[in-house]
């Protein structure tokens, strides 16, 4: 568990967006080759969440939202070295309780690795996934 003190904020004033960009577009599966500018401007219309341990930021998610009916959480990442402790778990209760995201109709994400960790807040299998569409690009950050 986490022996080192966290804390977790919405301020986009504290965001490392060095790291940010780093992860995202060098270590992450889904958003290799990301354009700093696409990253500036995604943060930009986001409600974004920062982990940080001693001032250092060690985590990252952001919500794509109209906060009334839908919300779209992305990005979701630690740092390796802070992988294990407990941080996403905490990450996840501060975003599922965040005021601003309180009685939307629906919630969606995608993942490849963590199902486990977003089925303990609620999420599942979409229901009808013959109703869902999608016009994905998987290489629009691929130069």
């Amino acid at each position: 568990m986490i022996n080192e003190a966290y804390t977790i904020s919405t301020d986009k004033s504290l965001l490392d967006f060095s790291m940010i960009f780093n992860y995202l577009s060098k270590e992450s599966y889904w958003a290799k080759g990301i354009s700093e500018n696409v990253v500036r401007r995604s943060i930009e219309h986001s409600l974004c969440f920062g982990v940080y341990i001693e001032n250092k930021q060690v985590g990252f998610a952001r919500i794509i939202s109209d906060f009334a009916t839908y919300a779209y959480l992305a990005d979701v990442f630690l740092l390796q070295d802070y992988r294990g402790k407990g941080l996403s778990k905490r990450l996840m209760e501060t975003i599922m309780a965040h005021h601003d995201l309180q009685g939307l109709r629906r919630w969606v994400l995608a993942t490849a690795d963590a199902h486990g960790l977003y089925a303990r807040y609620g999420f599942m299998p979409i229901a009808k996934p013959e109703r869902w569409m999608e016009k994905h690009n998987p290489t629009v950050y691929q130069k």
